[in-house]
């Protein structure tokens, strides 16, 4: 369930990616890293000639980000974070998460298959301060994780295939997600790509974050060992361009979370939610 979740992003030619690097406490955001990701990916698809990317692509930027947690009595979230990306033939980097690219394959003109091996920080701690509920709560430490990435690209939808495992041991758990979007253009400027997605946690992680240990428990807040599931996830992304350097970035996703998650005593809701709006200016 961490934010950037994903999210949803899609990993295009070279100049494709963007990112969020959080200040502070907006390290907990992590996913929307992933979020910033898609979002100036899709920016640069449409700056690409055919000539082809260039080798590197750097970008800066800034962005206000919106998030509803599921945890019972916690306030909305709101962020300023700075936007930056770096891409090269080697490697990407973009806030919390680094990937190195791995040969890819070409299967057609219109269809090409990528790998990278990535490694990201994800910011799905907390602290007892954070809501009520949580009051007396162990801390929930945040952590990094690694694995593996692959990518379809395609005329008619591009997918997305993630895994990934705690690498730094707090949670122990492993994550899998799939996504899908598509790309339409209107006129020169305008973009709009809608998304789904299934987001797939396993049952040491949810336990971790929304298990309730004995030593914990209290009367309205009773012994809890979480259970895997999957969130579905929808979206969706708005591209403004001015020109080749100035864009306007919007995007909007809806998390339905998963049955282990939705029947912890620390979670009051069903869904949780994000929205972003930002601006990017590209140096190349």
């Amino acid at each position: 369930m961490a934010l950037f979740q994903h999210c949803a992003s899609i990993h295009m030619p070279l100049p494709q990616q963007a990112v969020f690097i959080p200040l502070g406490s907006a390290l907990r955001m992590a996913a929307a890293s992933a979020l910033a990701v898609g979002l100036c990916s899709s920016v640069s698809a449409a700056e690409a000639t055919d000539a082809g990317p260039p080798s590197t692509s750097w970008s800066l930027g800034v962005g206000g980000m919106s998030r509803q947690q599921p945890y019972t009595g916690i306030d909305r979230d709101n962020k300023v974070l700075p936007l930056i990306q770096f891409e090269n033939k080697y490697f990407h980097i973009f806030g919390p998460e680094i990937g190195f690219k791995l040969p890819g394959l070409a299967i057609s003109d219109t269809q090409k298959l990528d790998f990278s091996i990535i490694g990201k920080y994800d910011g799905s701690g907390y602290e007892a301060d954070d809501a009520p509920i949580l009051d007396g709560m162990s801390k929930r430490k945040s952590g990094f994780w690694a694995g593996a990435r692959m990518e379809w690209n395609s005329d008619l939808v591009d997918v997305s295939a993630e895994w990934l495992a705690d690498a730094s041991g707090n949670s122990k758990g492993q994550r899998f997600n799939l996504s899908l979007e598509r790309t339409w253009r209107f006129g020169g400027h305008m973009m709009l790509t809608p998304r789904v997605g299934a987001n797939w946690q396993d049952k040491k992680y949810v336990d971790y974050y929304f298990g309730v240990r004995n030593n914990e428990a209290r009367i309205d807040r009773p012994a809890y060992e979480g259970k895997s599931g999957v969130n579905a996830e929808v979206g969706v992304r708005g591209i403004y361009m001015f020109d080749k350097r100035h864009s306007v970035l919007l995007d909007v996703e809806v998390s339905s979370l998963a049955k282990g998650i939705k029947n912890s005593p620390l979670v009051d809701r069903s869904t949780e939610n994000r929205v972003f709006l930002g601006y990017l200016y590209r140096f190349r």
